[in-house]
């Protein structure tokens, strides 16, 4: 009996070793797990991030409502747009992103049409050279329309004519506005290249997903469940916050002054906003026995109306009632738009 009570003494410590040993292990692997899923999901968007406005942040094409095929419109398209009304929103208390960025070879600053169109899709310009078939394009009239309403089209062919005044033919993804703009003298050609992006980003069902706008129609009702639409990227990602870095300072001096969720409504709001700061949440995949967070995990957001300062914002979890029986990791950054940026001080902003 003496060795039964010894052997189940030693039983009993041994249990606890192996009990606390497999705790601290599933603590180190789970916070492993969520810093791993955390910084490739974070890496992936910055990296579109940083290309935002490229082809597309110019003073008179930036915040226009463009047509990107039929029974498809972007309205306000802007390098970045945080919680764009066109994107169905994510899980609670999470933002979404819309990035939108071209990806041409030529001048981003567009190519001059130098004579009023001869019919409907064809635009005699500056530098027809510049542009290759299925190029996708956007045609902006000498004054910028109000409101403003584009088309997206592409360059169908090589161009005709003269070399000193050839025109590029166009097609329209939207048969119907191919008259819309026949007469474009003076205007500007914004080429995008052969394979731009209008991405939309957002948390759905703890996932950070990714929807192409220019394959899918991201806002159609009842798309978000459908996981060839909204592409889950990276798992475990809880929560998604952002804000804007605007220049708050007129005129401007292209410093940012001020973060906030303040959505611009102007050309020139929109190119004094030349940063985002972002954050990711990510968890690990183990659902703890037992509470093993206490408090939120917090972020850097500036309180509204306050300069850059921040404050420790808690992250809102509690749409899941056992949030606290997860491990998390916090992404945090801001990620400098530097097409938005290499605009410079604009006049009249």
């Amino acid at each position: 009996m003496v060795g039964m009570v010894i052997g189940m003494l030693g039983i009993i410590a041994m249990m606890q070793v192996f009990s606390l040993a497999e705790g601290q292990k599933r603590a180190t692997t789970g916070g492993g797990d969520a810093q791993n899923s955390g910084a490739i999901a974070l890496y992936g968007l910055q990296r579109d991030i940083r290309q935002a406005g490229y082809g597309t942040s110019e003073l008179r094409l930036i915040g226009c409502n463009v047509v990107l095929r039929t029974g498809v419109t972007l309205n306000v398209m802007a390098p970045l747009t945080i919680n764009h009304a066109s994107v169905p929103a994510g899980d609670t208390d999470t933002d979404t992103l819309l990035v939108v960025y071209g990806n041409t070879n030529g001048t981003t600053q567009g190519d001059g049409i130098i004579a009023a169109s001869a019919t409907a899709n064809t635009y005699p310009v500056q530098t027809p050279t510049s542009h290759n078939a299925n190029d996708y394009v956007i045609a902006v009239p000498q004054v910028r329309p109000t409101p403003c309403n584009l088309n997206l089209m592409q360059v169908a062919g090589s161009y005709v004519g003269a070399s000193n005044n050839s025109s590029l033919t166009l097609a329209s993804n939207d048969p119907a506005l191919t008259t819309s703009l026949a007469s474009m003298r003076n205007g500007t050609l914004y080429n995008l290249g052969q394979s731009p992006k209008v991405l939309a980003y957002a948390i759905r069902n703890s996932n950070l997903t990714v929807c192409d706008y220019l394959v899918n129609n991201c806002s159609a009702a009842g798309s978000t469940p459908d996981s060839t639409i909204w592409v889950p990227i990276a798992s475990n990602i809880v929560s998604l916050r952002a804000q804007y870095g605007h220049d708050a300072t007129t005129p401007m001096d292209g410093i940012v002054d001020l973060y906030d969720q303040t959505t611009p409504t102007t050309a020139c709001g929109w190119v004094k906003t030349s940063a985002v700061r972002v954050v990711l949440v990510a968890r690990n995949g183990l659902l703890e026995k037992t509470a093993v967070t206490t408090a939120a995990p917090v972020w850097a957001a500036t309180i509204a109306g306050s300069p850059t300062g921040s404050a420790s914002t808690p992250i809102v979890l509690t749409s899941n009632t056992n949030w606290q029986n997860y491990r998390y990791q916090i992404f945090q950054t801001v990620v400098p738009m530097r097409n938005v940026t290499w605009l410079g001080v604009q006049a009249g902003c």
